[in-house]
Order: structure tokens, then C-alpha cells, then sequence
């Protein structure tokens, strides 16, 4: 089985390929970069493996949620590469695939990113024969807002939604936390972990059909309404 990934919907850029089990990634920290970097990469990928685009099974990606520009990035260098060979995409969300970066022993997970403009991304996870499992549904919100289950179990915090808004939100959810890093992005190596037992259950999709994550129902936001949002969430 031959994969390639690419995540880009944070400000860290990472292409990965799966050859028959092994796992070869680039990743950088590189704002406003990903579009320079991603192709490039993964034709370093392909020749590092010795094989070429053709021989690629399927193309996975980050599908968000995430930045804007960074979504919609990740499914055109996708689509673009699939609908040219001819091969499924696998769409893996930017959510689960942070929720890898929590500890292999955290049962639960709470992944967030930051979403700008006072919100997070966030989603609930829990571990179940070593997968993920989606509680509820992936939102934006404020991070006062951001809610775990009720009763006394304690979680692990992923991602940089935890660093957003001076860490309002690790700081209220502190006492259900028994561990948090604000550090992690989304990899797509990870996106691969999530991606190759897809494939093997055969939940790979057409190209057409692969839409992103953005959450928000307006994610082009004049810099008038996204003052105006600011204006009012500090006047809350």
C-alpha cells in the first residue's frame, strides 16, 4: 500500500508517504509557506522512496477544520494529484489527527486549536481498542464554552487551542485535566495513521465529493465584521 498525506491546516506544513508499512515525513513550523513547500516535499518523499506518483494507491489529507487557507490548500493539492492519476482521496480530520499527539496511555482526549477571533476548534476523543472515537461532534466556539463529559473522568489537553486566549482554556478545565500540551500540531504522519486502516476498509472516496471542515458558517469574514466580532466578545 503506497499513501501520501498532506496537513496543512495549521501553521506548521507536513507532507508524509506510507510505503508498505514504512513512513517518511517532512514537517516545519512554516507560516504562510505551505504552498511553497508541500509539492516540492512530497516529490522529495516519492524519490526518497523510490517510486513515482503513479504507483500511489490513494492520497489522504487533513481535510480541517483549521485555517482557511490551509484547508482548502491540503484538498486542491489532493484533488489535484488524485484526479490527474486517478486514485480516492481519504479525508482525515485535522481534529483526530492532533488527538495522536496526546500520550498512547491518555484514554480521553480533548484536541483544540486555536481558531482566532476568541474561538478554538475542539473535539472529544476516546481511546477504544486503540482508536479514536469521536464524542459529540467537532465545533468552534469560545473557550469558555468548551464542555467535557459529566462525570469525574479526567482528560488530556492537545493542541494550540490550549495557548489561545492566554490559556483560558486550560486554566478552567484545569482541575478534569491531568495533562496538557499546547505545543502539538497536527502531522500527517498522523493523518497516515488514521488514513491506511481506512483504506483497508475500503472508505476511500471520490475527489469530487471530498469537502472540508471550516465550521464556521462564514469563513471569509471582512476585517469589518471580524473587528466588530472582536469589539463584541470584549464588550461581553
Amino acid at each position: 500500500m503506497k499513501l501520501l498525506a498532506f496537513e496543512t491546516a495549521t501553521e506548521a506544513c507536513s507532507v508524509a508517504l506510507h510505503v508498505d508499512g514504512q513512513v517518511l515525513e517532512r514537517f516545519e513550523l512554516a507560516p504562510r509557506r505551505h504552498a511553497e513547500l508541500s509539492l516540492p516535499w512530497a516529490e522529495q518523499l516519492l524519490a526518497e522512496a523510490g517510486i513515482v506518483r503513479a504507483q500511489l494507491d490513494a492520497i489522504a489529507l487533513g481535510r480541517g477544520p483549521g485555517a482557511f487557507t490551509g484547508v482548502r490548500l491540503a484538498i486542491a493539492l489532493a484533488q489535484g494529484i488524485a484526479l490527474a492519476l486517478d486514485r480516492p482521496l481519504l479525508p482525515v480530520s485535522t481534529l483526530q489527527a492532533l488527538a495522536l499527539r496526546a500520550p498512547q496511555d491518555a484514554p480521553r482526549i480533548l484536541a483544540s486549536i486555536d481558531a482566532r477571533m476568541g474561538e478554538v476548534y475542539a473535539a472529544r476523543y476516546l481511546r477504544v481498542d486503540g482508536e479514536l472515537q469521536l464524542q459529540g461532534d467537532e465545533a468552534v466556539l469560545a473557550p469558555e464554552t468548551v464542555r467535557l463529559a459529566d462525570d469525574a473522568a479526567c482528560w488530556f489537553g492537545v493542541g494550540s487551542g490550549f495557548a489561545a486566549a492566554e490559556g483560558h482554556l486550560a486554566t478552567r478545565l484545569q482541575p478534569r485535566l491531568h495533562g496538557v500540551d499546547a505545543q502539538a500540531l497536527p502531522r500527517a504522519s498522523d493523518v497516515l495513521k488514521i488514513a491506511v486502516p481506512a483504506f483497508v476498509r475500503g472508505e476511500a472516496m471520490a475527489p469530487e465529493l471530498v469537502q472540508p471542515a471550516y465550521l464556521r458558517d462564514n469563513v471569509a469574514l471582512t476585517l469589518v465584521e471580524q473587528q466588530a466580532a472582536r469589539a463584541a466578545k470584549q464588550a461581553s
